[in-house]
């Protein structure tokens, strides 16, 4: 299993779980989101981070928010029930399965070397397209979510 983030340029950091089966709040701020954070102040040390994740336990884990509190980085909210919201669940996964489908892997590096290769080898116009995806289901959840407490 890995944990991969992405931004509008591509894959920022793919990170295998190595011996775990879940990512917990404690490998995600431990090993994963220094990761992901030091990748994202080197393309642009100067411009502020605004990250956007689902509602997964880790994620919303009190030792999660101080950590990004304590780095500085703000999150961009992901409302309840709307797992199709995250690039990684409707652009990311669906296209790597069919790139690696049908392939057979010696052994869980191979696999992971084998995804990290399939998303770095996606093309530039194709990450644009994922994430003027994204913002328009994050608009359309946005506008559905007002017109469902105008009428409550």
């Amino acid at each position: 299993m890995v944990a991969t983030f992405v931004s509008k340029a591509g894959d920022i950091a793919t990170i295998p779980l190595n011996e775990q089966r879940t990512v917990t709040a404690d490998w995600y701020t431990s090993i994963y989101l220094p990761k992901v954070i030091t990748e994202l102040r080197k393309i642009n040390p100067e411009r502020r981070i605004i990250l956007h994740q689902d509602n997964a336990s880790s994620h919303t884990a009190q030792r999660t928010r101080q950590y990004l509190t304590e780095e500085n980085v703000e999150l961009l909210d992901h409302p309840p029930y709307s797992p199709d919201l995250s690039p990684n669940d409707f652009f990311t996964s669906p296209k790597i399965k069919n790139r690696l489908r049908g392939q057979r892997f010696q052994s869980p590096e191979e696999v992971v070397d084998a995804f990290k290769n399939a998303v770095l080898d996606l093309p530039g116009n194709e990450w644009n397209k994922c994430f003027e995806n994204w913002f328009e289901r994050m608009q359309m959840c946005i506008n559905l979510r007002g017109e469902y407490f105008e009428k409550q």
